[in-house]
């Protein structure tokens, strides 16, 4: 049998809103209500399923694999949106670009502060380590 990542749960204080800026910075069709959640559904068929938390929502990070060419349109869309991004999960390199395994990776926020990460290349795909 082979095991494949299906699905996760993102907490958020509007599912509706959060699920709307993942699609739309990411370049991904729009979100899908699916009973109490709205789902957005990656290339390789992952939903990502958010749904409405009242109270403290425990900051989350969640990383997504994308082309060069998708690269360059979600950061286009990350400065446009007037968001904040930065190379580093400590948010401490504030509008730089990591270059990880000869690829490009950013951090920016959702609405309910989860840490959103896009990269080019998987983490150690060519030997890099922290």
């Amino acid at each position: 049998m082979s095991v494949e990542f299906n699905h996760t749960i993102v907490w958020s204080r509007d599912s509706e809103a959060s699920a709307r800026f993942l699609a739309r910075v990411l370049g991904l069709p729009g979100p899908k209500r699916w009973g109490p959640f709205q789902v957005v559904t990656t290339a390789n068929d992952v939903n990502v399923d958010f749904m409405d938390k009242e109270g403290e929502i425990r900051k989350q990070h969640y990383a997504f694999l994308v082309s060069e060419a998708e690269f360059d349109e979600i950061l286009a869309r990350v400065k446009n949106n007037g968001l904040s991004h930065w190379a580093d999960p400590a948010q401490t390199k504030a509008h730089e670009i990591n270059s990880h395994d000869g690829g490009r990776g950013i951090y920016f926020e959702d609405p309910s502060g989860h840490l959103l990460e896009v990269i080019t290349r998987p983490y150690g795909s060519s030997g890099w380590e922290p």
